[in-house]
């Protein structure tokens, strides 16, 4: 068992406890080494039994409830709190906005068990009735619940990544000699999967005979050409039959979405024996179309014209770009990131710690930032040629302007703007202050421009071609934030921004040395919107960042 679930169970345990009304200084200590866990640097199972009681922040109770878990996988206390918790409060607890007290008075003074009962409830106008709710609140509660039930059976790419592809092994030996492939939504990397297809060339039966035998796999739709099946109870698995004679034409159609293939249709033919995808587009007198690329957007005009973009790949990012270390949010050390950095053979790391308005973040007061810069002089020295960029992932506040004053913000080398407070805002606000951040000489970047959360927080509303025209007005790079849950600004945006000139970044936005590898999802998406390695801010080499930045300044005549 490791650290990230005996951190969950605790955390659960603690506010089942808040719940029910139990102690709140036991809840409490669960939850204070909940945390704690979630931020050790080792894992508790490599970790000596005598030691884990010497950690701050884990007590007699809770470390002996560490060692169940670690010694027999099962948490006694927590499992007595589950069976006496309706099933429908466990999943009330997943809807944003609804602490347990909250939870609590629900259940107990509305007599609510369920998401259904508690949709109803709002749509009702119950809740208003509750002390310590009101319209905007149970407005807020409605909302989230709506767009929980909508998303409950969605997954992020990165969640469902290793799956897919693992699946399709185990189908190439299981099935063998038959061919196999991923398709669909799945093998254009689309990031958000409603499900996992594969391809197979053998008959329905067959396969239905097959995968019965494996576990967690329950069959719940079947048709001639088709079976669905659920893993686990809960992601859906669509697998395709077809003549091994059809397979290369079969993957062609189940590949691309929709409006791609009504285009193609529209004015080729799909042949039924093509020896092969490649085949296919050559006789239409095409390039190869890349299955990520397989949009229906402008990529079959493209290649028929040989102006296919070559994205980019993994292998292109020279740098991390938007980094923060324990100096505010991060888990590790500005050297401990450093290093991880330059031992993936990375040139450069720009850490972009948070401003001094984000206090929930322990943000840079001015004072620390100067201790930092400092700091960072003293490691560039160190560990030349790598380099370390001075950054600061700058707030911006709600009349539109940046977290520092002029004078401070002049000595980043860079600075990556971004909304973290007030996110429910009207298309109007949200544009006024986006459009003034842009407007601001310091601004080198526009960080995650939504600030959406994929399957948990739809972005606020903006208009996106006038933020792009902006961008490309002021010369701000635009990020393509890379982690999985944000991934924003959405791939669909990026034509129109290359289409601008406007520069995108790849920026996992790390809070930690593992967080370094959302890249690799931050270059899937970008490849869908035909972004290159010359359009990408992170592909610059040390020195061309350098340059770049230099030239930048000169142009707005910031001086440091």
């Amino acid at each position: 068992m490791d650290n990230s679930l005996i951190s969950d169970n605790l955390s659960l345990l603690s506010k089942l406890m808040d719940i029910h009304g139990e102690n709140s200084f036991k809840a409490k200590s669960f939850a204070s080494a909940a945390f704690t866990i979630d931020k050790l640097p080792n894992q508790l199972k490599d970790t000596p039994r005598e030691e884990i009681f010497r950690i701050k922040g884990i007590g007699e109770s809770t470390g002996k409830s560490i060692l169940e878990m670690l010694d027999t996988r099962q948490f006694t206390l927590l499992n007595h709190y589950v069976e006496i918790t309706p099933p429908g409060i466990l999943e009330i607890m997943k809807i944003k906005g609804l602490g347990p007290k909250k939870i609590a008075t629900i259940w107990k003074e509305l007599e609510i068990e369920s998401m259904g009962e508690l949709l109803y409830a709002c749509n009702e106008n119950r809740l208003t009735l509750l002390k310590g709710f009101g319209a905007k609140t149970q407005e807020s509660v409605r909302q989230n619940i709506e767009f929980y039930l909508s998303n409950r059976h969605r997954f992020l790419y990165a969640e469902v990544a290793a799956t897919g592809q693992n699946l399709e092994k185990q189908l190439l030996e299981l099935l063998a000699p038959a061919q196999v492939a991923l398709t669909g939504a799945f093998r254009r990397h689309s990031p958000i999967i409603d499900e996992i297809e594969l391809l197979i060339a053998a008959p329905a039966n067959t396969i239905q005979e097959q995968l019965s035998l494996l576990p967690d796999f329950t069959l719940s739709e079947s048709n001639a050409d088709n079976l669905v099946w659920l893993l686990n109870e809960k992601l859906k698995i669509v697998t395709h039959s077809c003549e091994p004679a059809a397979f290369y034409s079969k993957l062609f159609t189940t590949t691309g979405s929709s409006a791609f293939i009504d285009k193609f249709h529209s004015s080729h033919a799909i042949p039924h024996d093509a020896a092969s995808e490649e085949a296919i587009f050559s006789a239409a007198g095409l390039d190869y179309i890349p299955p990520f690329l397989r949009e229906g957007v402008n990529e079959i005009a493209l290649a028929a014209q040989h102006k296919l973009p070559v994205v980019i790949v993994p292998e292109d990012i020279k740098g991390i770009i938007h980094s923060h270390s324990n100096w505010s949010d991060g888990e590790s050390s500005l050297e401990e990131m450093a290093l991880a950095a330059k031992a993936k053979g990375l040139e450069y790391l720009v850490i972009s710690d948070h401003s001094r308005s984000a206090f929930y973040a322990n943000g840079l007061q001015i004072e620390r930032v100067l201790e930092q810069h400092a700091v960072i002089d003293e490691l560039n020295k160190k560990l030349a040629p790598f380099r370390i960029f001075k950054s600061i992932e700058a707030d911006i506040l709600n009349d539109g302007s940046l977290d520092y004053p002029d004078e401070i913000l002049a000595k980043f080398d860079l600075v990556i703007a971004s909304v973290h407070s007030n996110l429910k805002m009207t298309e109007e606000k949200a544009m006024d202050r986006l459009l003034k951040a842009i407007q601001n000489p310091h601004t080198t970047i526009l960080g995650h421009m939504t600030g959406r959360l994929l399957l948990s927080r739809n972005g606020y509303p903006v208009n996106h071609k006038a933020i792009i025209d902006a961008c490309a007005a002021s010369h701000v790079v635009i990020e393509l934030n890379a982690h999985p849950r944000r991934l924003d600004i959405d791939w669909t945006w990026l034509p129109y921004a290359l289409e601008k000139n406007v520069m995108i970044s790849i920026d996992p936005d790390a809070h930690s040395i593992k967080g370094f590898g959302d890249v690799y999802y931050g270059t899937l998406a970008a490849q869908k919107g035909g972004v290159t390695k010359n359009n990408n801010l992170s592909s610059y080499s040390a020195d061309m960042l350098d340059n770049y930045l230099l030239q930048r300044k000169q142009a707005k005549n910031i001086l440091p």
